[in-house]
């Protein structure tokens, strides 16, 4: 399985779940749209990572990507 799939609605998943800590970590590093969210949404303890991202969406298994 790829790193991200297109789910039922269209949108990029991310294909490692919810706690992938260390590859969210690496993915959203060289993502030039990375911008962090609010603190309070934040549940990464890396700084950069996708999990920390203002434009993931969570979903029930994982999470979306809004800039993909």
């Amino acid at each position: 399985m790829g790193i991200w799939i297109i789910n039922e609605k269209g949108q990029w998943q991310y294909g490692g779940g919810k706690k992938d800590w260390a590859r969210a970590a690496e993915i959203a590093g060289g993502c030039p749209c990375f911008a962090p969210d609010h603190e309070d949404e934040q549940t990464a303890e890396e700084e950069i990572s996708c999990y920390n991202c203002r434009f993931r969406r969570w979903t029930e298994s994982s999470f979306t990507c809004m800039k993909r």
